[in-house]
């Protein structure tokens, strides 16, 4: 049962390394071209590890739609305003903004359809996050322009898309594997990001651009995409949606720090006092108590030893 919890340990560091990564990449390239270029990677990544596993053959039409829907917005939708966030907004904030607001919207979501319920454990949890994202955001200072809050308000866009998909992901798991379910989102997601980019690759100085952002293009399309969202495919199989994407508090720990060692960035003090709390609150709202069976499971149980099925 551990096994979820590790991929969602590798994608978040993962996700975290792909704002500062992202940012570079954005330097010097129009965000809807870095968008393309990360995810058609990544696409044609996954599509390789499908035809060396020898599951291309089983390609339907049904599959496609299924998940291809849940990437227009996840892949598609969240990655337009992401990389238009960062050239607005710093990648620090970014990495708060995201990862804090998904799980909170998602569980929103799933609490008013009545599809989970809110635990005071896992509302402590919550709160506990968003405190620790409130000071860690804080804790980066500056005076806050037009343009900066505009990037703010785009990368909470993402994270709505972001939380959108966490919620469809878990319905398409029922009936493809995880492996298909990302190569068909991430697929379809990316062909709709080359449809928007067209228009600006004419007026990109290709021949300009440096090996080092090359170099972050393809750990993008690698790490923290083809690697990262089938991971968390893989974690969102077993655990739910809104456990999956609470995981997301440790994020901006994981961004800061590629922020500090790659981009130079500074980290304060403040900010170090939000990551703790930040990951209290995730190890909080994510761990959840074993000691005693709940009333649904102690029923099945009773039903298993007396032969009875529970509805």
């Amino acid at each position: 049962m551990t096994k979820p919890y590790l991929y969602l340990l590798v994608t978040m560091i993962l996700f975290g390394t792909a704002f500062p990564s992202s940012k570079v990449a954005v330097g010097q390239l129009p965000h809807e071209v870095a968008a393309a270029l990360r995810f058609g990677g990544a696409a044609l990544v996954l599509l390789l590890v499908l035809i060396l596993r020898r599951d291309a053959s089983r390609f339907s039409w049904r599959d496609l739609r299924t998940a291809g829907a849940p990437g227009l917005v996840g892949v598609f939708a969240y990655n337009l305003f992401f990389f238009w966030a960062l050239t607005k907004a710093p990648a620090i904030d970014g990495s708060v903004i995201v990862p804090t607001m998904s799980p909170v919207l998602t569980t929103i979501a799933l609490v008013l359809t009545g599809r989970e319920t809110a635990s005071r454990r896992r509302v402590i949890g919550l709160a506990l996050g968003v405190i620790g994202a409130v000071v860690f955001f804080v804790g980066i200072g500056g005076a806050v322009s037009g343009s900066h809050l505009a990037g703010d308000f785009l990368y909470l866009a993402a994270a709505a898309c972001w939380a959108f998909y966490s919620i469809a992901s878990k319905k398409v798991l029922t009936s493809i594997d995880p492996l298909r379910a990302t190569t068909y989102a991430t697929g379809v997601g990316a062909l709709a990001l080359t449809l928007v980019a067209i228009p600006a690759f004419p007026d990109t100085q290709w021949g300009a651009v440096p090996t080092t952002v090359w170099a972050n293009v393809i750990f993008l399309a690698i790490g923290p995409t083809a690697i990262a969202y089938l991971f968390y495919y893989r974690a969102v199989h077993t655990v739910s949606p809104s456990t999956a994407t609470v995981a997301m508090f440790t994020v901006p720990v994981f961004g800061t720090a590629a922020a500090v060692i790659f981009l130079e960035e500074s980290f304060t003090t403040l900010q170090i006092v939000g990551a703790v709390i930040t990951i209290a609150g995730a190890l909080l709202a994510v761990i959840k108590m074993s000691a005693r069976p709940g009333r649904n499971e102690v029923t099945l149980k009773e039903d298993a030893c007396s032969g009875k099925t529970s509805p």
